[in-house]
């Protein structure tokens, strides 16, 4: 057992349960374990340490971006004040992002950076990640899954539960407790430029499904378990603004709120999920003010406690958002935000200013300690839940052991596959007929884009001597021209569109001129196969396509599994978990038998 740091105001001590008793007996370990403490008392001696500015600072988790910087650099300067200064409660694993493109995390070096910060910090800190498609989304050589789409295309159930398990092993292998997922938005907005295809569908129902098995799975191995938690409340799924720009609006009565966008919250709840992120978006039927719902009692406290009648964490979005940054500063968010009902304030702009905000506000009676408290031990008994006072370090030798895990990548990969839905097919253009003589145009938001590139590769595998060519925003137009007047000569032309639902992009649209150029090439004579990868709306924009195919994923199993499908190795079975206005319902999809074998 691990020797914990020991300070003048704190001693750790390990937490036995029962079954945890039951374990060591049957294993007749040699070694006495330590005296025994209930976790709600082990956290009431945590609690009873802390002064109230430290008490407010665990409620705030910063971000990091999962690299191991020298120690001289800004940047370990930055996060050594936080967690040895301010003694924040924890942190969140983000994409360094780099000429515009997210760079994620080396797992081995996250993993060494993560243990230097526990060992920084006077009490366990609590780690946290965005892994919505599992720590792939934020960390290399993780199992990649496919967006939460693609399993509502899928309907594949048994595969969500199967993603909350191996994302909770993963997580736990890299240091990481508490993950931001799943997303519980109804996607019922077709014009939503930030969900997307982060949700499971339209259907709030299916969402549910999803939602539900995604908790069970997390949950399912005792050694790995994670904290797990379902966004954003109230519901993101009908709004039209990105609230890293602004603040959305979902104008929806509340019975249309409790019958649809409710509906997924409700099921986690009946699960027992263990924390709610909140949204930056106004909710006139319930909060007659134009404020964030982050920051309104009415909306955390009356409608997700009471209501609800949920009693777990409540984590604010990310509050460096101008969703909420437009009308409160760091300090004042941070307060309305713990007054409204939040738990944790999730990376304010200002840390320093955010603890002296909320410590004035409780000195000027504005909050309580008894309110501070409650949320703090909240922090405090989930850490010793997950086992954190016995041990906060990664094993960097183990980590090998649960990533790049071959059940894992093949159950992801066949998610993919079933997901692939036609929607339309004039002329039976999917599958492509003459594989050799059609010509490939691969679209992406960027000359960075690593998209694609998996796709062309699967393609000309495929198909010796076939044109694929790649086109971004920058791209020339004497290129798009020269480009559409050479697709005269193909036998077919299948358009593989990247563009999707992302931050500060603010909507999902072909960016530059590309949009123009599959226009152009849907109006021209050789029938075109229009590839969604992304935005499953995508056919409102081109409605000349002569195909429609949508595999609602940009990760890359989806671009195996669109080059299997073109190629007629696969079935095509998916169905569609949205609908688009004016050309497909929820559940329309053509199915195709396979036409060749694998080679």
């Amino acid at each position: 057992m691990r020797a914990f740091l020991l300070t003048a105001a704190f001693v750790f001590l390990p937490v036995i349960t029962p079954s945890a008793t039951s374990r060591i007996a049957k294993k007749s370990r040699a070694a006495q374990p330590a005296k025994t403490v209930a976790a709600p008392a082990l956290a009431q001696q945590w609690l009873a340490r802390l002064s109230l500015r430290d008490r407010v600072a665990q409620l705030i988790t910063m971000p990091c971006y999962g690299e191991n910087p020298n120690t001289r650099s800004k940047d370990f300067r930055k996060f050594r004040h936080w967690v040895q200064d301010l003694h924040i409660g924890g942190m969140i694993v983000l994409n360094r992002v780099v000429a515009g493109s997210a760079r994620n995390a080396d797992p081995y070096a996250m993993a060494v950076f993560l243990n230097r910060m526990q060992r920084l910090s006077r009490l366990p800190l609590l780690i946290s990640g965005d892994f919505e498609r599992g720590a792939s989304m934020r960390v290399a050589n993780t199992t990649k899954f496919p967006h939460n789409m693609a399993y509502g295309a899928a309907r594949a159930y048994e595969a969500s539960r199967f993603e909350g398990a191996q994302t909770a092993r993963e997580s736990r292998a890299l240091g990481v407790h508490w993950v931001f997922a799943p997303d519980a938005d109804v996607n019922n907005n077709p014009d939503n430029p930030i969900i997307n295809i982060r949700s499971y569908g339209e259907d709030p129902e299916e969402v549910a499904k999803h939602v539900a098995e995604y908790i069970d799975g997390a949950r399912s191995d005792p050694k790995h378990t994670v904290m797990v938690t379902v966004k954003h409340f109230p519901g993101h799924g009908d709004t039209a603004v990105d609230t890293h720009f602004g603040l959305a609006k979902l104008d929806a009565s509340r019975e249309r709120l409790a019958a649809v966008e409710w509906v997924p919250f409700r099921a986690a709840i009946a699960k027992g999920v263990d924390a709610v992120m909140s949204a930056h978006i106004a909710l006139p039927a319930v909060e007659p003010r134009e404020i964030p719902s982050t920051v309104s009692e009415k909306v955390l406290t009356g409608v997700l406690r009471d209501e609800l009648g949920f009693k777990g964490i409540v984590v604010t979005d990310a509050m460096d958002m101008q969703g909420l940054t437009n009308q409160f500063g760091a300090g004042e968010a941070s307060v309305r935000a713990l007054e409204a009902g939040a738990d944790v304030l999730l990376m304010p702009k200002d840390a320093d200013e955010a603890i002296r905000a909320v410590a004035q506000a409780v000195a000027e009676g504005r909050l309580t300690r008894k309110r501070i408290d409650q949320s703090v031990m909240k922090i405090l008994s989930a850490k010793v839940r997950l086992g954190l006072a016995k041990k906060r370090l990664v094993d960097v030798d183990d980590i090998g052991d649960v990533i790049e895990d071959g059940d894992a990548e093949q159950s992801a990969q066949s998610v993919a596959d079933r997901a692939i839905t036609l929607v339309r097919n004039e002329g039976s253009v999917a599958p492509l007929r003459k594989l050799g003589e059609s010509c490939v145009f691969v679209l992406v938001d960027s000359r960075y884009s690593q998209s694609g590139r998996l796709f062309s590769t699967e393609m000309k595998r495929r198909a010796q001597g076939m044109r694929a060519m790649t086109f971004d925003s920058t791209t020339p137009e004497t290129e798009l021209k020269d480009a559409l007047a050479g697709a005269a000569g193909c036998d077919a032309v299948a358009v593989a569109a990247f563009s999707s639902a992302s931050a500060y992009r603010g909507n999902a649209a072909l960016p530059g001129g590309l949009a123009a150029f599959v226009t152009a090439l849907t109006e021209g004579p050789r029938p075109v196969a229009l590839l969604s990868f992304g935005n499953p709306y995508l056919l409102r924009a081109f409605p000349k396509a002569a195909a429609y195919l949508a595999a609602f994923s940009t990760a890359p199993p989806a671009e195996i599994a669109m080059a299997k499908a073109l190629a007629g190795e696969i079935a095509i079975t998916g169905r569609m978990p949205v609908s688009i206005p004016g050309f497909a319902k929820i559940g329309d999809g053509i199915p195709t038998a396979a036409t060749k074998p694998v080679e």
